[in-house]
């Protein structure tokens, strides 16, 4: 309960500043993209979710390989970490994404 409250509070000081994060991407997310890394600026502190959401929206042809189509989670296909910490130790995709931030993408291979 503090947590979230504390995110909340960090979350609504920080808004009207402009928040830079470094989104860097390996295996096919690179192949994908051509390209190692990409800086994305928000208006705001901004969720992972809401960073997830905006990266499809700017490179479509990452939706596919990055969300899972039939749970709508980007979790089980990326590992995905911020500030070199897996985001299941951190709050999730409800983690809160500050200046400076870098966002880490890894493919899960799914083989048989």
């Amino acid at each position: 309960m503090l947590t979230m409250f504390l995110l909340y509070w960090f979350y609504k000081k920080r808004r009207g500043q402009k928040t830079k994060v470094t989104i860097k991407l390996f295996g096919v997310y690179r192949s994908i993209t051509g390209k190692k890394k990409l800086v994305i600026k928000f208006k705001d502190a901004v969720p992972l979710k809401e960073a997830i959401k905006e990266i499809v929206k700017e490179i479509p042809e990452l939706k596919r390989t990055i969300i899972d189509p039939y749970l709508e989670d980007p979790r089980s296909n990326t590992l995905i970490l911020v500030n070199e910490r897996e985001i299941s130790v951190l709050d999730g995709l409800e983690t809160i994404l500050e200046e400076g931030d870098e966002v880490i993408f890894i493919p899960i291979l799914h083989t048989g």
